[in-house]
């Protein structure tokens, strides 16, 4: 996670930097709009822009767009100006930061932004083979196709086979292909030249060029528009790209490793996807199994995500009960990894007790079936004296009977709001909600005489 940060901000700005720091981000410091324009021109590239809300935010973000720099700003200023606030999130930014920072805002901003998770955890033994070939195919620069259901951790595999290989100390740079509209995707890329196209007011380095020297993640290559795969197919090829605009190939030194979520053969023979792009990208593959087909990470990768949010939100850390370690493991994980992380970050908020009890874990999709593979890792780990719970769902959620799904939804979102002293992004980054949803509920709540949460420093109020 790289962050930039770009303005004075009265000192404050030192007290930002060290928190996302703490947090593992990579914190670069610009004093001006300008400077930082040429930074990310230069290809000094970032994950998140932190801009001080004084500064001009609305020519930064028009410039970001005119010139197809694909990177989100967070407006930040001194205490809590509402006025300074709604400009910004007028002018473009995703949300408002007040300063003096808040570590837990200033996490969970990040969070949102990179969601980038360097810890890799696997004690299935149905992962063993794929770690191993991981490792064994790390060293070397082959190409990496990374394939699997959404939510299983194909990027953190990514992450983990950079950091094992002889380019670890260089930098990875990541682009979801899925995230970045067609049009502006190639200039992402490979950059461009100056008067390339409208907007287009200075050279800007694109990420094959930032990515020099070490990796080049393509999150989701399936995405990638079939003339574009042409371009990327070249540039793999020759290790050279041409910028957009540009008449002088540039060599490129990097390593490729790309994920996809679908079936490129599938795809290849829909003629969606250039077969000789799959063959060149299909050096190697490795195949993230589901959370279903891995049950003994269910309740390791629980523990994680637990003393994670508790730590985020300092909280109390709580073990698991063993009531609800059988209700997780009874849980068909249709969203996989995602979805457990996000269903243990509500189950931090939730609980009460000295531990994480059942009705604490508040889980989605269709009820619980247990499956074979769950049922063989319940043995296997009672036996070795680990974990010893009944499988069916525990009888503990008494509370909730006979009150609708509307009505649990709705406490679940106004308690989280309220936990976050009413941030937006905060609050649907841990229900695991996109932001528009989070807003359309509370335009809703609201409208029926609920009481929102406000953000800090502004005033409730409640529609009659």
């Amino acid at each position: 996670m790289r962050l930039l940060i770009v303005g004075y901000l009265q000192g404050h700005i030192a007290s930002a930097g060290q928190i996302a720091a703490l947090r593992g981000a990579k914190v670069a410091h610009i004093e001006s709009i300008d400077g930082a324009l040429n930074a990310l021109r230069e290809g000094r590239g970032a994950d998140l822009i932190m801009c001080d809300v004084e500064l001009e935010i609305g020519r930064l973000i028009e410039s970001l767009k005119s010139e197809r720099i694909n990177v989100p700003v967070v407006a930040c200023g001194i205490g809590t100006d509402a006025g300074a606030a709604v400009r910004a999130i007028r002018a473009g930014a995703k949300e408002y930061v007040p300063l003096p920072p808040d570590s837990e805002l200033i996490a969970a901003v990040l969070q949102a932004v990179a969601q980038e998770d360097q810890t890799f955890i696997a004690h299935d033994p149905v992962m063993k083979p794929l770690l191993d070939m991981a490792q064994r195919v790390a060293a070397s620069d082959a190409s990496i196709l990374i394939t699997g259901e959404s939510g299983t951790g194909k990027e953190v595999m990514a992450r983990f086979i950079h950091r094992k290989s002889k380019r670890g100390g260089a930098q990875l740079v990541s682009v979801n292909c899925a995230a970045i509209p067609e049009n502006l995707l190639e200039s992402e890329l490979f950059g461009h030249e100056k008067g390339a196209f409208t907007g287009a007011v200075a050279r800007r380095i694109g990420k094959f060029e930032e990515a020099h020297g070490g990796t080049l993640l393509l999150d989701e290559i399936s995405e990638m528009d079939m003339r574009l795969q042409a371009k990327l197919l070249r540039a793999i090829q020759e290790r050279e790209i041409d910028r957009v605009g540009g008449s002088t190939p540039i060599k490129v030194d990097i390593r490729l490793i790309a994920t996809s979520n679908r079936d490129l053969e599938a795809e290849v023979a829909a003629k969606r996807f250039r077969e000789d792009l799959y063959y060149r990208l299909n050096v190697v593959t490795l195949n993230m199994p589901p959370l279903r087909d891995r049950p003994a990470d269910i309740i390791p990768l629980a523990s994680y995500f637990a003393e994670k949010y508790a730590e985020v939100n300092d909280l109390p850390r709580r073990a698991l009960s063993d009531d609800a370690m059988g209700r997780l493991m009874a849980h068909l994980w249709r969203g996989n990894v995602r979805e457990l992380e996000n269903a243990m970050h509500r189950a931090v908020l939730m609980a009460r007790a000295d531990k994480i009890e059942p009705e604490a874990v508040i889980l989605t999709g269709a009820p619980e079936i247990v499956s074979p593979a769950s049922l063989a890792a319940q043995a296997a780990m009672s036996s070795a004296g680990e974990l010893a719970p009944p499988l069916t769902v525990p009888d503990g959620s008494s509370s909730l009977v006979g009150r609708t799904v509307a009505d649990v939804e709705r406490d679940l979102i106004i308690d989280t709001l309220q936990h976050c002293l009413g941030n937006r992004t905060h609050a649907a980054n841990i229900l695991g909600i996109s932001i528009r949803t989070l807003r359309n509920k509370l335009k809703q709540y609201s409208e029926s005489g609920v009481l929102i949460p406000a953000p800090a420093g502004e005033v409730e109020h409640r529609t009659q």
